[in-house]
C-alpha cells in the first residue's frame, strides 16, 4: 500500500477497491502510452498537476508510441480480429466489458497492474433515426448518438471513468474541477464511487439547477464564485498549483481518451461504415478534438477507411472558435464573454481549441454557429422526434439546417448528430420554452414567436370527458400533433 500526503489529509491507494469486479481473463496487449505536448512536442511520461506542458504551456495529449512496429501501425493484433474481441466482450459479465468505454481498452492508456477502472458502465448509449428532423434539417439519412443516456446524463462520463481511474491509481484524495454543470455531475460521481472526495467550482446563478442537484447528491464540495466559468478555471488552475487536487477538466489528456470511445463506439454500431458527416456542440471543445482524435486513430489503424467529416457548431453568444475559424483563419483565439441559454456550452475561452482546429481540419469539417431562436426551435423539433435532449445538443441540428443550406452538407449524404446531455438536465428551459416566456422580458421577445408552431403548453380544464374530448377535436381540426 502507498499513501501519498493530499494536503486535506492522507490518501491511501492500495489493490483496487472491491466496488467493481475483477478484469476479464481475455488476455490482450496492454496499450504504452505517453504524453506529448501539442505545440512543442515535448514528450514526457508524467506532467504537473495542471496539464501543461513545462517547456511551452500548452495542452498534453496521449500517444501511443508502441502502435508503431515493424508490420506497420498496429495495436498488436488485425484490425477484424480488434472489432471481434470488442463485440464478444458485450456477452461478459466483467466490469471493464460491460463499460462503453473499457471494452475498447486496447485503443486507451492502460492502468498499473493490480488497478481497476471506476466505472458506472458508461457508454452503450443508443443511435436514434431523427425522421422529422431529417426532413426539417433537408437530408435523407439522420441519426443521433445521444450521450445524455450515460450514467449522469451526459457524455463527461466517458472521459470521466479513464481521468478519475488514473487520479486513483496515482493516490489523490481530492479531485476537482470548474464546470458548467455535466463535469461537475460526472466528476462528483465517480469520485464517490472510487472513494475520493471532490471540489467543484461553479459560476453563480449560472448554472442548470438540476446539474447542480447532482453534484450535491454525489457529495462534492460545491462551491458558487462570483464569476464566469473561464474565471472558475482560473481559480482552479492556481489552487491545483499548491494543493495536491488532481485536475478533471477537460484539460486533462485522459479525459478526451474516455470520451473518444463514443466515436469508436458509434462506428461499431455503423458497422464500421464511417458516416459522411459527424456534427456535435462546442463549448470548452475538450469532445470536438477527443472525437476527432478517435477517427484519424481509426483510420490510420485501419480499423475505418475514410474519415466522417467532423463539424462544430457554437451558440452565437458563445462563439470563440467560430470567430478565430472565421475571423482569424483559426491562427489565434480571443476570449468573450459567453452569454447563452445553453449552460453547457457558455465559455468564452476554450482551453482545447487548438486541439479541435487540428481535428475539424484534418477531417474537412466545419466550423458555424446559431442564434438563440434557432437554438431553441431545433431542440423542441428534436423532442418532437421522441428523443430529448439539453439545449447545448440542439445546436447541432441548428447548424446542420446552415450546413445544408450552405451546400457543406449535401442532402443525400449521411449525418450523426451528437447530443451530449439529457433533456432533463436544463427542464426550466424546456418548460417556459412550451409556456412561451423563454425569451419574456428579452430583446429575442417579438423574434420567438417563430417558436409558437413547437410550443406545447399544459392545457388547463374542468375535470369533465366533455372538455377533453373537445380539446382533442380541435387539435384534430388544426391538424395539430
Amino acid at each position: 500500500m502507498r499513501s501519498r500526503n493530499c494536503g486535506f489529509g492522507t490518501a491511501t491507494t492500495s489493490a483496487p477497491s472491491t466496488m467493481n469486479p475483477t478484469a476479464s481473463d481475455i488476455k490482450t496487449q496492454a496499450s504504452v502510452s505517453r504524453l506529448r505536448c501539442i505545440n512543442c512536442g515535448n514528450v514526457a511520461d508524467r506532467t504537473d498537476q495542471d496539464f501543461r506542458c513545462p517547456n511551452c504551456g500548452d495542452l498534453f495529449e496521449v500517444v501511443y508510441p508502441g502502435w508503431l512496429t515493424d508490420q506497420g501501425l498496429t495495436v498488436g493484433q488485425p484490425s477484424e480480429s480488434l472489432k471481434q474481441l470488442w463485440r464478444d466482450r458485450k456477452t461478459s459479465f466483467d466490469a471493464s466489458d460491460t463499460s462503453g468505454v473499457w471494452r475498447f481498452r486496447e485503443l486507451l492508456p492502460a492502468l498499473k497492474p493490480g488497478y481497476e477502472p471506476i466505472t458506472l458502465r458508461e457508454g452503450n448509449t443508443p443511435l436514434y433515426h431523427l425522421p422529422r428532423c431529417a426532413q426539417s434539417a433537408g437530408v435523407q439519412l439522420l441519426q443521433a448518438k445521444h450521450q445524455g443516456m450515460n450514467p449522469t446524463a451526459s457524455f463527461k462520463d466517458t472521459g470521466m471513468t479513464v481521468a478519475a481511474s488514473f487520479a486513483r491509481q496515482e493516490g489523490f484524495q481530492w479531485v476537482a474541477c470548474a464546470s458548467t454543470g455535466n463535469t461537475s455531475a460526472s466528476m462528483a460521481a465517480y469520485a464517490a464511487r472510487g472513494a475520493m472526495r471532490s471540489l467543484v467550482l461553479i459560476p453563480e446563478g449560472k448554472i442548470s439547477w438540476g446539474k447542480l442537484s447532482q453534484s450535491l447528491d454525489y457529495g462534492a464540495v460545491t462551491c458558487q464564485l462570483r464569476a464566469d466559468f473561464d474565471g472558475c478555471v482560473r481559480v482552479l488552475n492556481e489552487l491545483v498549483r499548491r494543493k495536491p487536487i488532481y485536475l478533471l477538466n477537460s484539460v486533462n489528456p485522459y479525459r478526451i481518451e474516455g470520451q473518444k470511445t463514443a466515436a469508436i463506439e458509434l462506428l461499431e454500431q455503423l458497422n464500421w461504415q464511417p458516416p459522411d458527416h459527424i456534427v456535435l456542440p462546442g463549448g470548452n471543445l475538450g469532445n470536438s478534438s477527443a472525437l476527432g482524435k478517435a477517427l484519424v486513430e481509426m483510420r490510420d489503424l485501419g480499423l475505418i477507411a475514410r474519415l466522417s467529416k467532423l463539424s462544430v457548431i457554437q451558440a452565437e453568444g458563445a462563439n470563440p472558435f467560430y470567430t478565430s475559424m472565421h475571423e482569424h483563419g483559426g491562427k489565434k483565439l480571443v476570449p468573450t464573454q459567453a452569454d447563452t441559454l445553453a449552460t453547457a456550452i457558455r465559455i468564452g475561452n476554450p482551453a482545447s481549441w487548438k486541439k479541435a482546429l487540428r481535428v475539424v481540419q484534418a477531417t474537412g469539417g466545419a466550423v458555424e454557429h446559431v442564434s438563440e431562436i434557432e437554438m431553441a426551435m431545433a431542440k423542441a423539433e428534436i423532442g418532437a422526434d421522441g428523443v430529448g435532449c439539453e439545449p447545448a445538443s440542439a445546436v447541432t441540428l441548428a447548424g446542420l439546417k446552415k450546413l445544408v443550406k450552405q451546400g457543406f452538407v449535401k442532402p443525400n449524404e449521411s449525418v450523426v448528430l451528437i447530443l451530449t446531455g439529457h433533456v432533463l438536465k436544463d427542464p426550466e428551459f424546456t418548460l417556459k420554452f412550451h409556456r412561451g416566456d423563454l425569451f419574456a422580458g428579452t430583446a429575442l421577445e417579438t423574434d420567438a414567436g417563430a417558436l409558437a408552431s413547437q410550443q406545447r403548453a399544459p392545457i388547463v380544464l374542468d375535470a369533465t370527458v366533455d372538455a377533453v374530448a373537445k380539446t382533442l377535436e380541435q387539435f384534430e381540426n388544426e391538424g395539430r400533433q
